[in-house]
């Protein structure tokens, strides 16, 4: 089959075939139909440092994607050929300690589709059933390609309860926008989100995002944004979006005694 591969140790991606992948007895095997493109998989193509401490090539990348199934293991139960599907990337042991306790996104043995295992820029990816999502609704398929995106953005933004809360979200990327959406969606009272892109911003405010601000214009900052709102001692909840060092401390500085915080 085709896929898009890191095929060694340097910048780039090639176009070539590879075998396609073998599926288990729980596991499912999915004909891909879309893919989003992760910042991750950005990382990976300009081979920067975290890519060469996380990546052994050759590695076939993605790890966002819709796809229908082409066939099932002998122990898979509740999934058929032909369903509509998307898949959750991050493969975990199911055995440890984080796990057991429903914790399945602190596994310490997490291994990431795209990045430690073959991914989906693929014709074909294979996954174990327990990381299959099955679409039951009709979905467009281009929204059904990052439901693992949009699946990061819900658990962040419900680490905490947001009715009536005031939000700050640093970072309006696609799962910061995301969150915006869905913070809204829950309760919050105001939700800022910032970022240094224009164009980024004004998809935020159009989700519902209460002021959207250019962080990279001095007279535009946390501290405005409380002004603006009245917020005498800052922001309940802060999500921070951007991947960022500088703005990962924003969300504290902006939060009163009690404040949360979360990265997404």
């Amino acid at each position: 089959m085709k896929a898009l591969v890191k095929m060694t140790a340097e910048p780039g991606l090639r176009l070539t075939d590879v075998p396609e992948p073998q599926a288990g007895p729980s596991d499912v095997l999915i004909k891909v139909l879309r893919t989003g493109i992760c910042g991750t998989d950005l990382h990976i193509r300009a081979w920067d440092g975290w890519a060469q401490q996380a990546v052994r090539t050759p590695r076939v990348l993605g790890h966002e994607f819709v796809g229908e199934v082409a066939s099932v293991g002998a122990d898979v139960q509740d999934i058929a050929v032909g369903d509509l599907v998307s898949g959750e990337g991050h493969l975990v042991c199911g055995k440890c300690r984080n796990c057991l306790a429903g914790r399945r996104h602190l596994c310490r043995s997490t291994v990431g589709l795209g990045v430690g295992r073959d991914g989906a820029f693929a014709e074909y990816v294979a996954l174990p059933a327990s990381n299959v999502w099955v679409h039951r609704s009709p979905v467009d398929l281009d929204i059904a390609a990052v439901f693992d995106p949009f699946g990061n953005a819900v658990h962040t933004a419900l680490t905490f309860p947001l009715v009536g809360e005031d939000v700050l979200i640093t970072g309006a990327g696609p799962i910061g926008i995301m969150a915006a959406a869905v913070a809204r969606h829950a309760g919050a009272r105001n939700v800022v989100i910032t970022d240094v892109s224009p164009e980024r911003l004004e998809i935020a405010r159009k989700v519902g995002a209460t002021l959207a601000l250019d962080v990279s214009d001095p007279g535009t900052g946390i501290a405005e944004a409380q002004r603006l709102l009245g917020l005498k001692e800052g922001f309940d909840v802060g999500l921070e979006m951007s991947g960022r060092r500088a703005s990962c401390c924003r969300p504290c500085r902006a939060s009163p005694r009690g404040g949360r915080t979360s990265p997404g």
